[in-house]
């Protein structure tokens, strides 16, 4: 089974208006005094489980690329010597294509980076303008062929379904982002989180986001165009080259361990919910005080893992095999949903099933968050 680590490093140059994730702006950073603490948070949560090599591992953000690369060595090599590592690992970093951190892509392939997720995001100067990105598209694409000679597996983000984006306009981009060859790519709509700038830019009329059904129209061109590039989707909004699709969130998806340390890192492991404090004065705090950044580590009842397991799993192209789902977790098969409104989603086509294997089809996905609060028995989610 897989088992991965994620690495949060919580700091940005700047904090973007569509972003909720947990980035913060310092004006300094002690990279002595973070090197400690995440040994201290990775020695905990290798105390705390059985020892089997680690797959995967991610360095997630905020701006990972900003790390300096002798303490991503560090931490790699420390990884390595409390759990080992599978001889085919995957070990993702997240870059802003700027020319100051693609400066540092030599350096972090040598720490052992064999993978590099770039935000690029758009590739058009007026729209990363919009989504108040620090670097231009000629940046980017310069920091993508940076990344292409020097990384084994690339992948890039694109952000789409922004206020003025028409069909012809995404086509043309997308095409574009297309032709740079690279195995795996992420795109995602925009969408107007709580609490970013955004939403109140939104609840000011300073913008209206697009509509649903334009929305729809330009999902639909994305997966007609990237089938054609042959990067068809295994999950809602990640393309991929067959057997180019990133492991690690394949772990997530699949509803198998990882390993979660930095602020506000979430894990699952041997049937415990783990979470790390937020911000980050708090998570170094709880380090010194208690030798972990831990804010929740509590066990997952069966009926919250295959919630949450069929809420993950039903996201990708693969579906998710019930019968063994069940199996793993006590279950009968047939109670993990609702099989009336299974049934019914089946005969209009937003469902396909194989054998004891549920998935989503094609028609289905534009529709995913309410297809599955309706599928998901009501006895996993309430009991």
């Amino acid at each position: 089974m897989a088992r991965a680590l994620y690495i949060h490093w919580p700091f940005c140059a700047k904090k973007c208006p569509y972003c909720d994730f947990n980035s913060h702006v310092r004006d300094q950073v002690d990279v002595a005094l973070w090197e400690n603490a995440l040994l201290a948070d990775m020695r905990h949560e290798a105390g705390a489980t059985r020892k089997e090599a680690l797959t995967s591992i991610f360095f997630g953000g905020g701006t990972p690329s900003l790390m300096p690369p002798a303490l991503v060595a560090r931490l790699l090599a420390e990884a390595e010597k409390l759990w080992g590592f599978a001889p085919d690992i995957e070990i993702t970093l997240e870059a802003n294509p700027s020319s100051v951190e693609a400066a540092r892509f030599a350096d972090l392939s040598a720490a052992g980076v064999n993978r590099v997720s770039l935000g690029v995001q758009s590739l058009d100067d007026a729209k990363l303008r919009f989504l108040g990105r620090l670097h231009g598209a000629r940046e980017a694409v310069a920091a993508l062929q940076i990344a292409q000679s020097t990384f084994g597996r690339i992948s890039f983000d694109l952000i789409y379904a922004l206020p003025d984006h028409t069909m012809q306009t995404w086509r043309d981009e997308l095409s574009r982002a297309l032709s740079f060859g690279t195995s795996h790519m992420s795109l995602y709509q925009l969408t107007i989180e709580p609490g970013t700038r955004f939403e109140t830019d939104v609840r000011r009329g300073e913008f209206a986001p697009l509509d649903d059904d334009a929305a729809a129209d330009l999902f639909a061109l994305t997966a007609e165009l990237t089938n054609a590039a042959g990067l068809p989707a295994y999950e809602i909004s990640n393309h991929a080259k067959p057997g180019e699709e990133s492991r690690h969130n394949l772990t997530y998806w699949r509803y198998q361990d990882y390993f979660g340390i930095g602020p506000g890192a979430h894990g699952r492991r041997d049937g415990y919910a783990t979470t790390r404090h937020r911000k980050p004065e708090n998570w170094l705090a709880a380090i010194e005080r208690n030798g972990s950044g831990l804010r929740e580590e509590r066990p997952l009842a069966s009926n919250e893992q295959a919630a949450e397991a069929l809420l993950m799993g039903l996201r990708l192209r693969e579906g998710i095999a019930l019968p063994a789902l069940a199996s793993r977790l006590g279950f009968a098969a047939e109670t993990l949903i609702d099989n009336v409104a299974v049934e019914r989603h089946l005969s209009a086509g937003l469902l396909w099933r194989d054998g004891g294997r549920l998935g989503v089809s094609a028609d289905g996905m534009p529709m995913l968050d309410a297809l599955l609060a309706d599928i998901v028995a009501d006895e996993l989610v309430t009991a």
